[in-house]
């Protein structure tokens, strides 16, 4: 049924992938090793694991649970419950536990004050602020153990069978433990599900009352393509990190944890993201304007038009995708003429494991003009419904 609609060039494409990895092998970076306790490397879009240590062991998490508190925050604005200029009260407890009393990462918001939303989620992701937490936690669910329980719910739904919490701020409490693993399923459901709101993990400053904070996240300062996420540290816990950085249109999310220092973070972070960022060798697809395969033109002048790519399709692969990647071609007809050149017609779809890598537009490659004999328009109507677009 297909066939007639749409004649595709998908196999050239196939082999010109796998067999550039299979003729030219390129060669694999040396075997990677951190000297900290937990760790794992992700593919930000269809999140094939890399490399991991440790990575299903329970941990302290510290301040990078917080990306289950913007989960919360982020769910709710979707589902129009919350509103970016709503306020929230600063209770007593989330000033004198959260606050500068407590002497931890806060936001210095005033007793009693009432701050905006849009307010909260700065001093949350960019100050890892725990009178933010608190304060949204009270304004959500009444309470923060509540609004614990309901974050533990949320992430079972997300498909995290291990972490439980106990805060909105990942104080210390010895209940309160993810994995290396599902803080890094928690960094991918928020790059792909709410990307409206991930520029807040890039922001370098924030100030509230008067005072300014930085970014904590070492990643943003001095590593290319870096723009997120969260950090955390508690003595329990030691130094942790989420992070993410983007190459060549590969997104690489990342985590360690329990690193020693401030230092060890930052540096094992960074071999890390180096060592993912080596297995990528660039594969030229397709050219601008290169054709992938042709469609049916229902009541034109031509019957067929060559489908093209308006953009050079050029794919980041590791050897091991080179030899898995498979590609679709998705045709979204009919075309009815007249169809002008450039009319988008589809996409072609790159999949690795059932999962989408990359996808890109294809496109009519000329105009067809609509035929002008009533009796071709009434023949390839009658073709049309006999046989759908």
């Amino acid at each position: 049924m297909i066939m007639h609609r749409l004649l595709a060039a998908v196999c050239a494409v196939l082999f010109l992938v796998v067999g550039a990895g299979a003729q030219t092998p390129p060669s694999l970076p040396p075997p990677l090793d951190t000297t900290v306790p937990n760790a794992i490397l992700i593919d930000a879009r269809t999140g094939n694991v890399f490399y991991e240590k440790n990575a299903d062991q329970l941990i302290a998490p510290a301040s990078t649970s917080k990306l289950m508190t913007a989960i919360m925050i982020f769910d709710a604005l979707k589902a129009g419950k919350l509103t970016l200029d709503q306020e929230f009260l600063i209770s007593e407890d989330a000033w004198r536990r959260g606050g500068a009393p407590a002497g931890g990462s806060t936001m210095y918001a005033a007793l009693n004050s009432r701050v905006k939303l849009s307010d909260l989620i700065q001093g949350i992701i960019v100050q890892s602020a725990n009178d933010g937490c608190i304060a949204v936690a009270e304004g959500m669910s009444g309470s923060e153990p509540a609004f614990a329980d309901q974050m533990t719910r949320r992430a079972r739904a997300l498909g995290l069978t291990k972490s439980t919490f106990r805060n909105a701020t990942g104080l210390p409490d010895p209940e309160h433990l993810m994995t290396a693993r599902e803080l890094s399923m928690l960094a991918q459901y928020i790059v792909k599900t709410y990307p409206e709101y991930y520029h807040y993990y890039s922001q370098p400053t924030f100030t509230w009352n008067k005072i300014a904070q930085k970014n904590r996240n070492p990643l943003l300062t001095d590593y290319p393509g870096a723009d997120g996420m969260k950090t955390g540290y508690t003595k329990e816990a030691g130094y942790n990190l989420v992070g993410s950085a983007m190459r060549d249109g590969r997104r690489l999310i990342m985590v360690v944890a329990g690193a020693a220092s401030i230092e060890e973070r930052r540096r094992e972070a960074q071999k890390i993201l180096d060592w993912g960022f080596k297995q990528f060798r660039p594969i030229e697809v397709y050219n601008a304007n290169d054709r992938v395969g042709r469609a049916r033109v229902w009541g034109g002048e031509t019957r067929w038009v060559d489908l093209t790519t308006p953009k050079d399709i050029r794919l980041m692969l590791s050897p091991a995708e080179q030899q898995k990647v498979t590609v679709d071609l998705h045709y979204t007809g009919p075309l009815l003429a007249p169809v002008k050149q450039g009319t988008k017609a589809g996409s072609i779809e790159f999949n690795l494991d059932g999962r989408t890598l990359a996808e890109f537009p294809i496109e009519t490659s000329t105009e067809i003009a609509a035929v002008n004999s009533m009796w071709l328009k009434a023949w390839d109507s009658l073709i049309y419904m006999v046989f759908g677009g």
